[in-house]
């Protein structure tokens, strides 16, 4: 196995498994927690980012494949390609986004982290990856929050273009928009200048 990414709760590697290249997210042991909260802990976040990788799959929206899941660790199909943050595309690629987003929403899917960074560009097919903070809900509040860090990532008229998806592809975007206003408004979502 090689490592090709760290992250704060998570090493990613890729390996083969049958001659086929996969990827192997394993969640990192946190020293600062008792021994038995902290295994807890990851062995939830592990099953729970696995049943999301499936719920998404199976309603269509590209994601790498789960093939298995341990107690601290993720096996999922690989996915070339480039991350969207290292690329320049164009309006078109951030309204496909939205109906993406708006698909997952759909399904109660959260990301937790939807932005350029976590999104892949294989040929023109944008696979969403990095479920690490997802989780299944219901809740608006949630699904906003997702709307708001893409809009943070990017300018305003990729922004415009993935809201038009966005709108476009869920039953509940009214309703969402109108949540994600609201948070806007709140002090700790405000952007602040110095005089």
């Amino acid at each position: 196995m090689r490592k090709i990414a760290e992250g704060a709760e998570a090493d990613v590697f890729k390996a083969k498994l049958f001659g086929k290249a996969v990827i192997v997210k394993t969640r990192k042991r946190k020293k600062y927690r008792i021994r038995e909260l902290d295994e807890s802990i990851r062995k939830e976040r592990t099953r729970i980012e696995a049943r999301v990788l499936e719920r998404a799959y199976s309603a269509g929206i590209l994601v790498p494949k789960l093939l298995g899941v341990g107690s601290f660790s993720i096996y999922m199909g690989f996915v070339g390609g480039r991350l969207l943050k290292d690329t320049k595309l164009g309006s078109g690629m951030y309204e496909k986004l939205g109906r993406i987003l708006g698909r997952m929403h759909d399904v109660d899917i959260v990301h937790g982290d939807f932005t350029p960074a976590n999104i892949m560009i294989d040929a023109g097919s944008a696979y969403v990856i990095d479920f690490g903070l997802s989780e299944i809900s219901k809740s608006r509040e949630e699904k906003a929050l997702d709307i708001l860090l893409m809009k943070r990532a990017i300018g305003k008229g990729h922004y415009a273009s993935f809201v038009k998806g966005y709108e476009s592809s869920n039953k509940e975007s009214v309703g969402i928009m109108r949540r994600l206003a609201s948070i806007e408004l709140r002090g700790r979502y405000q952007v602040r200048t110095l005089a």
